[in-house]
């Protein structure tokens, strides 16, 4: 079966249903229990668990709130709670110690709510502090949270129905800020751990920290050479510059999705301007047929597929030895801040705003049409939309105009090319 963290379906579903049952009935045995919020003045902590599930982007653009629990409490009273399959990036950023990551299996179902139920118990037994919930709304999360037994719980509440429910669980109730970019609102439930007067919520009168990038990767020379032969024997021999195509954006969100037909068609103009670059698709394990037909549709000795070829660690070397890589929103954008590619990401139902990768090698392209973003933390990432207009108003010619130029920074590449200046679309289009 596959992996549940990659079915969103199923994932809402047990979110919506069952999760929303236990919010309420968790819920009502704190009041009888008299747990409230705000009837206590609570410690600072000295050991805190991070609960970040799914979506390994998000993880990169914690790294900051990570960095500031570190600070407060030191690595070795940090902890993570995440699903098995997004460890990677967490164990890449080298922030928090290996011992203290804590993994829920998903294979099934079941599988998921027995492994839960065993980190919860290794959770209890270490007595931690407090527990931040940086999954935003969801409402198994916030159960999840409460279960821990710690005693200092942070995450967002919805006061006034300003966003899903899910009870009144958490000790440190904050609003949910639509206008903090999403790596500041990961920080700020961090500072919320300084409060030791939680009744002063919803008032919550800090600003975010700074923002600090993630260290850039470290590659050794073996694993470096190890990745350019798997390059060569992918191109057949072919050399040369190389730009990336990440043509997925997950079942989580098919709305992000930027048409295949556009991918083809943008790998054709590369390679016809720039007689010395390669093209290369990549992708999951699960995505290597599509893209394989992809890099034959092309028609070129330059044009090969990587996907299902890499693990992700050597997926990330495949960045660092790259010019650019071109996606839509997804978790690619965001690991790949940990190399020095560039990034061309677009974006449609959800907003650069908020979720853009910080790098100043990420560059963003959004329409910003009157219905977009329709997916938001607010609505629990649900929309009525079918018809993804938001990306599908990103041309081809905009695109390939933002690689243009990004090259010009980047290298003397343009240099073996004669292509003459063109008018690249009248829309105005959002490009950062």
């Amino acid at each position: 079966m596959r992996k549940l963290s990659t079915n969103a379906r199923i994932l809402n579903q047990i979110d919506r249903s069952v999760g929303a049952t236990f919010c309420f009935l968790l819920t009502a045995w704190r009041q009888l229990s008299g747990g409230g919020s705000s009837s206590k003045v609570h410690f600072k902590p000295r050991s805190i668990l991070l609960l970040k599930l799914a979506e390994q982007g998000s993880t990169v653009l914690a790294y900051e709130a990570i960095r500031q629990a570190v600070k407060r409490v030191g690595a070795e009273n940090v902890y993570f709670l995440l699903f098995e399959e997004n460890r990677f990036i967490l164990d890449l950023l080298e922030l928090v110690p290996p011992n203290n990551i804590l993994t829920i299996r998903t294979h099934s179902a079941f599988t998921m709510a027995v492994s839960c139920l065993q980190r919860l118990r290794q959770i209890r037994a270490r007595r931690i502090d407090a527990c931040v919930d940086m999954e935003f709304f969801a409402r198994s999360t916030a159960v999840i949270a409460y279960l821990t037994g710690a005693r200092i719980r942070v995450g967002f509440h919805a006061y006034f129905g300003e966003g899903p429910y899910r009870g009144d669980l958490m000790t440190h109730r904050l609003i949910y800020n639509p206008y903090f970019h999403c790596s500041d609102t990961f920080t700020s439930l961090i500072q919320a751990l300084d409060i030791i007067s939680p009744q002063d919520f919803p008032t919550f009168h800090v600003k975010p920290e700074p923002y600090v990038p993630p260290p850039l990767l470290r590659i050794s020379n073996e694993k470096r050479i190890e990745v350019e032969h798997l390059i060569a024997t992918a191109s057949e021999g072919s050399a040369g510059p190389l730009i990336l195509l990440n043509a997925n954006a997950s079942d989580l969100l098919p709305l992000r999705r930027w048409k295949l037909e556009n991918y083809l068609e943008l790998a054709k103009r590369i390679l016809s301007t720039f007689p010395s670059i390669q093209v290369a698709f990549t992708g999951a394990p699960d995505e290597a047929e599509k893209s394989q037909h992809l890099a034959r549709a092309v028609q070129s000795p330059r044009c090969f597929s990587l996907a299902g070829k890499t693990t992700l660690h050597q997926l990330l070397i495949v960045y660092q030895l790259a010019e650019v890589l071109i996606t839509n929103d997804s978790g690619p954008a965001h690991f790949a801040a940990l190399t020095n590619i560039d990034v061309i990401t677009l974006f449609g139902p959800e907003t650069p705003l908020l979720f853009g990768s910080p790098s100043p090698r990420n560059h963003n392209l959004w329409a910003g049409i009157a219905c977009s973003p329709c997916i938001n933390a607010l609505n629990n990432r649900q929309t009525k939309c079918n018809n993804n207009v938001c990306m599908q108003m990103l041309s081809v010619d905009l695109v390939f105009e933002t690689l243009y130029r990004v090259l010009q920074k980047r290298s003397t590449l343009l240099k073996e090319s004669a292509v003459p200046e063109q008018n690249f679309g009248e829309l105005n289009i959002s490009v950062n």
